[in-house]
């Protein structure tokens, strides 16, 4: 070429002849142009304009078609192609992080191209202006994941979600708000909060719409909004704001019951926001899609159950919920043998660890019901992922019916462990570690305040009070306590080793009197009163669940004044106190001699003073670490600490659960601590089993199918 161009008589000649010949070699060459990614940014296009795929943009000067996914002719269209959603709800705040892969895995070979996940906002803020996004709170790092995997979301950011979690998904910290916000509603202080809330988060997710390159298809507003309230603005406001965050190219929908009077109440007219259903598994879906249509634009209405039924919820106290597998698979047929639509509720259930099991109410507000700990919700996935069993089949074999592509391959279930029996130790009394209380953490008034209006969001409230006594038994009442309380007494003139000892308990349900034992005592009585929050109420007109003593206590009819309120510290999911009581007793290996006879009961008295117990197990090999569970058969009440991961709260002397799943991640090769918090009565053998099962048989309360 420079031989060429040193020719100065045929220089330009030739200069013109090569960019004529670049410029048709760019032309016609092939382009191989890299997969969207989640940094690009595409112009959103309308709904409406399906057909046109003539539009372009540009990213330097090659041409790339954008990515779309639409609602038409009451379908949806994905990049310009038919599509039916067969998707599964799946929390990953319910899976730890090491085992996000593996659940959405499994998910995949059930037949599932989409999965649907709540956003909660109190994992993600858990006190104000303290932002959580990591660990299983990294939701950015579950999307990246969704999409690797090929995998579409359906985002459901709330504000409030339900989902047995706790509170709904709002934090507590909204319920010390004074005066008092009005959830779920337009109230300007409550909006405000959401505002923030949702500037946080929406710009964290925009980059996974779809339409940016991400696998994010919809949206939800609210959730289940109908079965609640009719305040259309806060509606409004809340598709405002997601507009604002998101474009108008992603789709918001809303999740209503499959009646007349919610879908009125908790939808928005027009095709801004696109109108799904839910309904009971076994009803005819399409009586219940017709009336949906009467809800979305014309052509605006695909039929889809955004929450199919696979199983149900479980209280404590109850029999465990199961559904039939035949029968399931049998009402899922029936949805998409006519090109419906059905996200499975739940594909994968996973677990409640820490504090954040939601409950329901009843017909009142005291017919109080508590989650337990597993969500495995008789999904086709179980709680610790095995899928081979009868519904995961039944289910696989019906999708697979109705899917074009040949599904994946089924994985095979993960190894499971039990490591035999560990003996425990007792190593504090609970009210012996109050010394390690930070004093500034202490709260005094006149009167009991709520756990919220302290700071205690979850777990564990100690109040403190002292009386003179008059007579040799005194008469304590307590109105309202939510949700169950411990009573105890000292008397400093009699009590020489200065524990407390146990009175009784109360409850939302039971009685709210004591009487009070007194004789022989020459000096004042502290009154101790242990307070649970055994998790804030998630669905119906009495969510404002405040936690604590929430009314006067009352001691032989006059009000007693003059309290102390001491939180318990103990860290949940996202949270870790400055002082762990857990770690601390975790730690307290070596006792000595006069302490462990201090920490004998004294006779007649083994099951009433809240203790920890530790307890030590090893895995001899890396290769035999498996899931667990840990059996509570025979013990009372209490909370469970894996290696400084909090499981859970075991019940078994209610029901139904037993055991406490643990997955693999959480332990080591070597040596594995167990701490637990025994409220009630701890087995008096000391000994806890590691198990390779689950067990929902205890208490009163066995399992039994039954259909939805």
């Amino acid at each position: 070429m420079r031989k060429t161009m040193g020719r100065k008589s045929r220089t330009k000649t030739t200069l013109f002849f090569l960019l004529i010949s670049l410029i048709s070699f760019l032309a016609f060459a092939p382009v191989f142009a890299p997969l969207p990614s989640f940094s690009s940014h595409y112009s959103l296009s309308p709904r409406h304009h399906r057909h046109h795929h003539h539009r372009k943009v540009v990213t330097s000067t090659i041409a790339v078609k954008p990515r779309s996914f639409e609602i038409d002719d009451d379908k949806f269209w994905k990049d310009g192609e038919f599509f039916r959603i067969i998707g599964g709800d799946l929390h990953y705040f319910r899976v730890i992080p090491q085992y996000w892969e593996d659940r959405l895995v499994r998910a995949k070979a059930l037949g599932l191209n989409t999965i649907q996940t709540y956003v909660p906002w109190n994992l993600h803020e858990p006190q104000p202006g303290k932002l959580v996004f990591e660990g299983i709170a990294d939701l950015v790092s579950f999307l990246k994941l969704c999409h690797k995997l090929d995998i579409l979301v359906m985002l459901r950011p709330g504000p409030y979600i339900c989902g047995e979690w706790d509170l709904g998904g709002f934090p507590a910290w909204l319920l010390a708000i004074e005066p008092p916000l009005k959830l779920r509603s337009s109230d300007p202080a409550y909006l405000r909060l959401v505002d923030n809330w949702w500037g946080i988060l929406l710009p964290k997710v925009a980059p996974f719409l779809y339409n940016n390159g991400g696998p994010i298809i919809m949206v939800q507003i609210e959730n289940e909004f109908g079965s609640y309230g009719d305040d259309k603005a806060y509606l409004h406001h809340l598709v405002k704001l997601a507009r604002g965050h998101l474009g108008d190219g992603i789709i918001l929908y809303t999740t209503d019951g499959g009646s007349r009077e919610n879908l009125e109440k908790g939808t928005i007219r027009g095709d801004a926001v696109f109108s799904t259903v839910d309904f009971t598994t076994g009803d005819d879906p399409w009586p219940i899609f017709k009336l949906q249509k009467e809800f979305n634009a014309p052509g605006k209405s695909p039929p889809l159950s955004s929450e199919f039924y696979t199983g149900w919820l479980t209280h404590w106290g109850e029999k465990n919920a199961k559904t039939g597998a035949d029968f399931t698979a049998s009402a899922l047929e029936k949805i998409l043998s006519q090109n419906g639509s059905a996200v499975l509720y739940m594909v994968h259930g996973g677990t409640n660890f820490g504090f954040y099991n939601g409950a329901n109410t009843g017909v009142d507000e005291s017919d109080y019901k508590p989650d337990i700990t597993s969500y495995d919700y008789d999904a086709p996935i179980s709680e610790s992922g095995d899928v081979e069993n009868a519904k995961f089949n039944a289910l696989r074999r019906v999708i697979e019916l109705h899917t074009a592509a040949s599904l994946p391959s089924v994985p095979s279930d993960n190894g499971k462990m039990g490591y035999g029996p560990i003996q425990l130790q007792k190593t504090a009394f609970l009210f012996d570690l109050l010394d390690n209380i930070n004093p500034a953490d202490v709260v005094e008034s006149e009167n009991p305040l709520s756990m919220e209006s302290v700071g205690q969001m979850f777990g564990f409230l100690l109040y403190v009070s002292e009386y003179t006594p008059k007579d040799d038994k005194s008469v304590l009442l307590i109105p309202e306590v939510h949700d169950r309380a411990q009573v105890f007494t000292l008397c400093h003139s009699k009590d020489n080793n200065r524990r407390p000892t146990h009175v009784g308990s109360i409850d939302r349900l039971s009685s709210k009197k004591l009487g009070l034992h007194n004789a022989k005592c020459a000096s004042n009585i502290s009154l101790f009163v242990l307070v649970e929050n055994q998790g804030h109420v998630n669905y119906g007109p009495y969510i404002f669940d405040k936690k604590g003593i929430l009314s006067s206590v009352f001691l032989d009819g006059s009000i007693l004044h003059g309290w102390k309120m001491i939180p318990i510290p103990f860290h949940n999911l996202n949270e870790v106190p400055k002082i762990n009581l857990i770690i601390e007793v975790a730690h307290s290996r070596f006792i000595t001699v006069s302490t462990q006879r201090e920490l004998k009961d004294k006779p007649g008295n083994v099951s009433e003073v809240p203790a920890f117990f530790t307890g030590h197990f090893f895995i001899e090999n890396a290769n035999q670490i498996h899931d667990t569970f840990i059996s509570f058969s025979g013990w009372g009440k209490g909370i469970a600490v894996v290696n400084d991961f909090n499981i859970g709260r075991y019940w078994p002397s209610f029901g139904p659960q037993c055991n406490l799943y643990v997955p693999a991640p959480i332990l080591r090769h070597g040596e594995n601590v167990l701490v637990i918090l025994e409220l009630e009565s701890p087995n008096p053998e000391l000994v806890i089993h590691s198990v390779d099962h689950p067990d929902f048989t205890c208490g009163s309360s066995k399992s039994s199918v039954h259909q939805l």
